[in-house]
């Protein structure tokens, strides 16, 4: 019998409210036996994985690993189930070469199911596999949006990804047993923006009303954390009066953000406009307790020795462009991967 068929007493019935308070006891308590159970098979999978992995390291042939997973998934799936077919046991093996320290699968458990581990699992750059493991865990991502942020290629868009490799390790660190988020882990470059539908010629307020239109879409984009704060924010200094396209909140970074729409490539006047913003909120909007704000210029092209020679990261501002349409995943890779070279070695120059 489903719930429409059942006759809901009166608002007032205490039948009623006892029937609510039980439903509840029993939704609350199927969830956490649903969360416990799959943390519970995710450490029988890894266990599992690194029992045959031991198991395989004491053969001299290559085809020992090959007979001891397939004899052991025929025993197994005759005495509990397809589960762990011979594929199910491969992926196993993986997990734990994957990820050989017990604690850190221990804690990512209680967030991550199987299902998220196994999209993890294959990605070859332990670097990037750490990335996505720990904002899935801060950002409860679901395994479908998991895939998704694996699939537009987040990390190499994430500013963080043009660092070097040990300051890489020192934020996902700080990440993993702080969970402490930085703009280099929120921030993108590029954002695709390919849901707002704008096609060959539009103009800047065009561009505003289409994220505005698709606000929703614009922060997922944007990422977990950011909460829409105001369109064309006045400001008034002196006896000017001054225009902050779109004002966001971050929660977990404790600031105001601003974001200034720009049509074309990067200039170098954007920094003096966007630091006058910035100042007149660290004054006048920011509250107790919450960090400077900070900024993002939203250009069409950049103009990467502009960016480094005005040093603008240390005026709290990031640069990044935006895509109207998404390149095919080929182009947008090569892209991307030119982008961290070039990032990586004007840091060993400029350092």
């Amino acid at each position: 019998m489903s719930r429409k068929d059942i006759q809901k007493p009166g608002p007032a019935s205490n039948n009623y409210l006892l029937l609510e308070d039980i439903r509840h006891m029993i939704e609350d308590t199927r969830s956490v036996v649903a969360t416990a159970v799959n943390a519970g098979m995710t450490m029988l999978y890894w266990n599992i994985g690194k029992r045959i992995h031991e198991e395989i390291l004491k053969g001299e042939r290559a085809e020992y690993g090959e007979e001891i997973v397939s004899n052991l998934s025929q025993q197994l799936v005759l005495e509990y189930g397809n589960g762990f077919s011979t594929k199910s046991l491969r992926h196993m093996i993986r997990f734990v070469e994957a990820f050989p320290d017990e604690q850190i699968v221990s804690a990512l458990r209680r967030q991550l199911s199987w299902t998220h581990f196994k999209s993890l699992i294959y990605l070859e750059d332990p670097l990037k596999r750490e990335f996505y493991s720990e904002m899935c865990r801060i950002e409860r991502w679901s395994t479908r949006t998991l895939q998704e942020r694996i699939d537009s290629m987040l990390y190499e868009r994430t500013a963080i990804s043009r660092k070097p490799d040990e300051v890489i390790r020192h934020e996902l660190a700080n990440l993993r047993e702080q969970d402490q988020l930085t703009p280099e882990l929120v921030f993108r470059d590029p954002y695709v923006l390919d849901f707002l539908g704008l096609k060959d010629h539009y103009l800047e307020k065009d561009l505003e009303d289409a994220i505005l239109r698709e606000l929703e879409s614009f922060l997922l984009e944007l990422g977990a954390g950011f909460a829409f704060v105001a369109r064309q924010k006045r400001i008034q200094i002196d006896d000017d009066d001054f225009y902050i396209d779109l004002l966001f909140y971050h929660r977990s970074l404790h600031r105001l953000i601003a974001i200034d729409l720009k049509l074309g490539n990067f200039k170098a006047e954007y920094k003096g406009q966007v630091e006058l913003y910035l100042r007149w909120l660290d004054k006048y909007e920011r509250r107790p307790g919450e960090e400077s704000p900070l900024g993002i210029i939203l250009c069409a092209g950049k103009k990467e020795e502009q960016i480094k020679l005005l040093e603008l990261s240390r005026s709290g501002i990031h640069v990044a462009e935006y895509l109207t349409e998404l390149p095919p995943r080929e182009l947008l890779a090569e892209r991307l991967q030119r982008a961290v070279k070039t990032a990586r070695a004007k840091l060993e120059v400029y350092e």
